[in-house]
């Protein structure tokens, strides 16, 4: 399986605090615990690279995408995005990660604002698993339980997902959808709301486990071939 890892990688340069968690970027993070699978074929892709390092190659050899983006939402070309909704479409994996909500190209396959509440102020988060059957949640227990992040609470302007998967809780009261699947054409997506890049949220041990296997459910399957358009009928008429 082809995994492309895409990140903006712009507050590890900019941020030292950023930049003690994730020394070699977000995005390097994750292609080093998705190393560990030893199915997955792994490259990285970031922002300022040329055509965003998304180029046709990579897109048309990628099986999932892994889109991870804050402050430069705007910077991304329209025709990148239009090139990866179309990939989705036709069956490749996108996982959304935290503040990629509001990133053009999961805006475009909800069709709607994506906004939500958020506050920055280091609190516990605690994942409560919803679904305990879905392939998403193997091997994790009843909740995942952070520390410090980011709070993000409803209404979180997002269509009703096909799977709700993780409910969050926040010290400061809120709570929030913060895992939930849509499928789009043959394509599938997965929202995952953790990981503010403040806290080393990528390095524990069950978020990774969630982000494989949410790999692994994206995953591009076979699906028959559809046909449109005008179409000659297969009985006489």
């Amino acid at each position: 399986m082809k995994i492309t890892v895409w990140n903006e990688f712009r507050h590890e340069l900019e941020n030292p605090d950023v930049k003690d968690i994730y020394p070699n970027g977000i995005h390097s993070k994750i292609k080093e615990f998705l190393n560990e699978e030893d199915s997955f074929d792994i490259q990285t892709a970031t922002l300022d690279e040329p055509e965003h390092g998304l180029t046709d190659e990579v897109l048309k050899e990628t099986d999932v995408l892994i889109w991870w983006g804050h402050k430069a939402h705007e910077e991304v070309a329209d025709e990148i995005v239009e090139k990866v909704k179309a990939r989705v479409l036709d069956g490749m994996g996108l996982i959304v990660l935290h503040s990629a909500h509001f990133s053009k190209i999961f805006k475009q396959l909800m069709g709607t604002t994506c906004d939500l509440k958020w506050r920055e102020a280091a609190e516990k988060e605690r994942l409560w698993v919803v679904d305990p059957s879905h392939p998403i949640t193997k091997g994790i227990g009843e909740y995942i339980e952070l520390q410090e992040e980011e709070m993000y609470g409803e209404h979180f302007d997002i269509p009703v997902p096909d799977e709700l998967i993780f409910i969050s809780w926040f010290k400061g009261g809120e709570v929030f959808r913060s895992g939930a699947t849509f499928k789009r054409g043959k394509g599938k997506v997965f929202y995952f709301r953790p990981g503010h890049e403040t806290y080393p949220t990528y390095h524990n041990e069950e978020v990774q486990r969630v982000i494989k296997n949410g790999v692994k459910w994206a995953a591009p399957e076979e699906t028959p071939i559809s046909k449109y358009g005008n179409a000659k009928p297969l009985e006489e008429l």
